[in-house]
């Protein structure tokens, strides 16, 4: 059987949208070697990650969003993508491939080019129940919101009805579980 050749100009032309690939975790760069090989424009960016070993501290690229990567094809042509080895599936909803916003992917190439220190970090959204992480609000939960550009953190008193918000750092929060309590008291007695 003859292997079926490829290149960019048919595989992937410039004006094919993104797409995000679930594929093996820790086996993202062969699999980007493999759609490089078929012609496809790849993207999988990485960070350095220092790991710990019981004799030394070793320096590694690790993907940003493990277990996954970003390649430009026509979704109408995806059996040659699909079949790469590695490749689980293309991420979309009800079996249909969805393309990512080029302005998504160019913002993560930009940081990738920039060289600039990046990363991986729980997804946050605004009105998100979140817990503090650090500082003296350490455990406290609330709501997440953004008001004229700073990061807030909401509490509320529901038999009142009555909440209050306090300025926090963005990185001070983490998403809080389902199963954590949710009362915090605010009044501390002396």
């Amino acid at each position: 059987m003859t292997p079926i050749a490829y290149n960019s100009q048919t595989a992937a032309p410039r004006t094919c949208p993104w797409y995000a690939l679930k594929v093996r975790t820790r086996a993202e760069d062969r699999t980007r070697d493999g759609l490089l090989a078929k012609g496809y424009t790849t993207f999988l960016p990485t960070y350095v990650e220092s790991r710990r070993y019981s004799d030394r501290i070793k320096k590694v690229d690790t993907a940003l969003f493990p277990g996954y990567l970003f390649s430009r094809f026509d979704a109408t042509r995806i059996l040659p993508v699909v079949t790469t080895i590695g490749v689980e599936y293309v991420v979309g909803f009800g079996g249909v491939p969805q393309p990512l916003p080029d302005l998504e992917i160019a913002a993560l190439q930009a940081v990738a080019e920039s060289g600039a220190a990046s990363q991986p970090w729980p997804f946050l959204r605004t009105g998100q129940r979140v817990r503090i992480q650090l500082g003296a609000l350490t455990g406290v939960e609330g709501l997440l919101v953004r008001t004229h550009g700073e990061e807030r953190l909401v509490l509320s008193v529901e038999l009142l009805q009555r909440s209050i918000s306090v300025e926090i750092d963005r990185t001070w929060v983490r998403p809080a579980s389902a199963a954590s309590p949710a009362v915090v008291s605010l009044l501390k007695y002396t």
